[in-house]
């Protein structure tokens, strides 16, 4: 690295080493579009950018760092090949920098990465081994493998040429919205908000970075208090690319002297964003992609506009993406369960759904029950599983039918 700033004993890559890691990314690397969000725009109060990393080579920003990382490598060691890990994007990123660049890539993934990341690293060429129940264990054997094999192992965050080359986001950033205000970024180890924090400091000090963790695989907090890493004992997040249990020393010193803030989003949160993205934006991201939107989504008086809100991935499993529409559409107040007290007799049913469909509610399942202790004589319980239009019209529906007579109970 050159011209370097430091954190305690710790140097930190300098603006000046995120402009050659762009030199060198030229050709190779999209510069991804920045895209307006006037839905969000209108819940900030000023402009609100959407940095579409998941429209980037291998669908997220990972290309930037391991290509940059990969390509300074002397000719030696890329003759020996590579090691990487990761739970899909970064598998995708080195195998696809490695083909560009003549070199073998190994890639060991945890067992739970989803199948469409396997197959695309796979299809990029590299030799992607699975095995181990987190990507922890899967980042144990692949440091393992490197050091019997001679191979170079290529970090997923914790290196200054990787952290440089994904710095360069930052950089576009800059020229696309010369009068950004706050960048909010998604971060797992660090790697990106560590080298946008850089990129943006060296040119405007003034702008605000804020990184997002899911709250369930929060490293960085715990670790920012402490001072050192400080690795969590478990998590569970659908938001699998961000899912790291502790930052890297490097990323670490970056985000405490670089980075304004850390928040976190909960998982109704990640869905609630996934859905808006589908949904406003026409953006298919996968949950780790989507954290930033999620803050700005969840806490909108938070940010000063104008704000990018970078979407660093669009690598999602189809079966993923159905269950979190589902997960999100539930959050967004989109489904209805209601249970109501009918006459049992015949027409009791058809009048109740003719009264739904009045209402424009679209029926998805109906249950009837007669056993239950709370029924009277010659009554029915109707469970009635509901698609709305979003939480005015669930209560308006539900202010209805008790209006025409139903007594009505919400699950």
């Amino acid at each position: 690295m050159s011209d370097v700033d430091e954190v305690g004993a710790v140097p930190l890559v300098s603006g000046a080493d995120v402009e050659a890691a762009a030199r060198l990314l030229e050709g190779v690397v999209r510069r991804t579009p920045l895209e307006h969000s006037r839905a969000l725009a209108e819940r900030v109060g000023g402009p609100v950018w959407l940095k579409c990393e998941n429209l980037q080579r291998g669908g997220s920003f990972k290309i930037r760092g391991a290509y940059t990382r990969i390509s300074r490598l002397g000719a030696e060691e890329r003759a020996r090949g590579v090691v990487a890990a990761s739970a899909g994007n970064h598998a995708q990123g080195v195998a696809l920098a490695a083909r560009e660049l003549g070199t073998a890539a190994t890639v060991f993934m945890p067992e739970s990465a989803p199948l469409p990341k396997v197959a695309a690293t796979r299809g990029y060429g590299a030799d992607a081994r699975l095995g181990g129940a987190t990507l922890t264990e899967a980042l144990a054997a692949a440091v393992d493998f490197a050091a019997g094999t001679g191979k170079v192992f290529i970090h997923p965050f914790d290196h200054p040429d990787v952290i440089a080359g994904q710095g360069t986001v930052g950089l576009e950033v800059l020229d696309q919205c010369p009068d950004v205000a706050t960048v909010v970024v998604c971060t797992g180890g660090g790697g990106l908000v560590s080298g946008i924090a850089a990129a943006v400091r060296a040119r405007r000090p003034d702008v605000r970075v804020v990184a997002v963790q899911a709250a369930s695989a929060a490293a960085f907090p715990a670790s920012l208090a402490a001072g050192h890493p400080v690795p969590l004992t478990a998590m569970s997040t659908m938001a699998d690319g961000i899912a790291v249990a502790a930052p890297g020393d490097l990323t670490l010193a970056h985000v405490a002297g670089l980075v304004d803030e850390v928040r976190t989003v909960s998982e109704a949160d990640l869905s609630r964003a996934l859905l808006f993205c589908l949904e406003r934006a026409k953006l298919v991201v996968e949950p780790a992609g989507v954290a930033a939107v999620a803050a700005v989504l969840a806490d909108p008086a938070a940010f000063a506009p104008p704000v990018v809100a970078v979407v660093s991935g669009g690598n999602i499993d189809p079966l993923l993406m159905l269950k979190v529409v589902q997960h999100g559409m539930a959050a967004a107040g989109r489904y209805l369960n209601l249970r109501v007290h009918v006459p049992d007799r015949p027409g009791s049913l058809a009048a109740l759904l003719h009264e739904l469909a009045g209402l424009q509610a679209n029926v998805l399942t109906v249950e009837h029950e007669r056993t239950t202790a709370q029924l009277d004589l010659g009554e029915v319980e109707i469970a009635v599983h509901l698609e709305t239009r979003g939480p005015d019209h669930a209560r308006a529906v539900v202010a209805a039918l008790v209006a025409a007579g139903y007594p009505v109970r919400t699950d």
